[in-house]
């Protein structure tokens, strides 16, 4: 029985990147010898085990055979004869296809080292073409390693285009897509995910409301980068930038869908776009199955991020109407979060990345204002069921007019 560190513990090592995560692959061991070990059998698909005392997961060394569709469309072969270089052949990028033992001991057959110094996402055998999952996962390293200067090699990204072009996309999970995108979106150059899928066709068909939206021209005075895609990933690249959650990552993704049906003749306004782009958000959202807050976001900021931008023009009433569609008075944080996205949407645009954006603060304060409106003495009135709800309304609405009237 030969143990070996494989995948990224050797990859990030190597990139002087702290490792996190630890795979360890055993050679030339059966699930009897492993369970007499007192290792305990997780893997419902192929032999994976937990470690007695550290928790820490081992596979058998294993092969693959494509046998049906889709990312699950493999049969798989463990067993002591199935050597370590069999084992890692059968892994997505040759920068992952790296094995050391406990003295660092390289075992390295497809050149993966030599790809780490080239800054290259090479494919380790032609058998990346058979699972379509490996589009994402290569699309998603892009976009973790793109600071340090890597890039996708041509003849790999021929194969996802391959792989795009098959079908075979159509069979991943939702599960798995959403696994992967979440994971993408939460790296520090996002946008580089966004901009690999395009390039090899994958946006087109996981994501066509989002690639319509490239080649979409918007009014230079407000967008000096005037194509609607590349603002698309400028905003999603500030939300990185600025640390931003999951949640404002994906609303920022989605939040100009709409401008993708515009007719040509009418570019580049895109008159109603934030209301005609809610059924394509709900469409994403449900492809995906995306979480609920996600969902939820995505399609308040689909439809009032414009409200954000023009936030001090706003009346009295719409302020309230703004407040009550978010339920600021129960769910402040995701105002909050509305607010996020709406400030990067602002700076993701040519040369105005550093611009301030006091709409929040000002909205902020509006929020204050609508909730230091007190309940109890309208109770003590003898407000109650649904004229309490009209009363407090009023008050309200009369706070926020005190409040613009005093910000002005």
């Amino acid at each position: 029985m030969r143990i070996y560190k494989v995948g990224g513990a050797v990859r990030d090592r190597l990139l002087g990147i702290a490792v996190t995560d630890i795979d360890r692959v055993v050679v030339g061991a059966t699930t009897e010898e492993m369970l007499a070990k007192g290792f305990r059998p997780v893997g419902a698909d192929f032999p994976v085990f937990l470690h007695p005392k550290t928790g820490e997961e081992y596979a058998l060394a294993r092969t693959e055979r494509k046998s049906g569709r889709g990312y699950g469309g493999f049969t798989f072969h463990a067993s002591p004869d199935v050597t370590l270089e069999e084992d890692l052949i059968r892994r997505d990028l040759t920068i992952n296809a790296m094995a050391e033992d406990d003295e660092q001991n390289l075992t390295d057959p497809y050149h993966g080292q030599r790809d780490l110094e080239a800054r290259i996402l090479r494919h380790v055998s032609p058998a990346f073409a058979e699972d379509p999952l490996r589009v994402l996962r290569v699309a998603r390293f892009a976009a973790r390693y793109a600071e340090l200067g890597f890039t996708v090699a041509t003849e790999t990204l021929k194969l996802m285009r391959q792989l795009s072009e098959s079908g075979e996309l159509q069979a991943l999970t939702a599960e798995r897509s959403w696994k992967e995108i979440s994971r993408a979106l939460m790296e520090n150059q996002p946008q580089v995910f966004i901009e690999v899928l395009r390039a090899c066709g994958a946006l087109k068909v996981l994501m066509p409301e989002v690639d319509a939206l490239f080649g979409v021209p918007q009014p230079a005075i407000h967008h000096p980068e005037i194509d609607t895609g590349a603002h698309t990933l400028s905003v999603l690249q500030q939300a990185a930038h600025h640390k931003q959650p999951l949640t404002v990552r994906w609303a920022c993704l989605l939040h100009d869908l709409g401008k993708g049906l515009t007719p040509e003749e009418q570019w580049p306004r895109h008159i109603a776009h934030e209301s005609k782009g809610l059924k394509l958000i709900k469409a994403v959202n449900e492809r995906f199955k995306a979480p609920r807050d996600c969902q939820e976001l995505a399609l308040l900021v689909g439809e009032y991020h414009t409200h954000g931008h023009r936030a001090l023009e706003l009346k009295a009433s719409t302020l309230l109407e703004l407040l009550q569609s978010f339920d600021v008075f129960r769910r402040p944080q995701r105002f909050e979060e509305f607010l996020a996205a709406c400030e990067m949407d602002a700076r993701g645009r040519k040369g105005l990345e550093e611009r301030s954006y006091p709409q929040a603060d000002y909205l902020r304060g509006a929020a204050t204002a609508a909730r230091s409106v007190a309940v109890q003495p309208l109770l003590e009135q003898g407000f109650k069921g649904p004229e309490l709800g009209e009363a407090i309304k009023r008050e309200r609405l009369k706070a926020l007019k005190a409040y613009k009237e005093a910000s002005s």
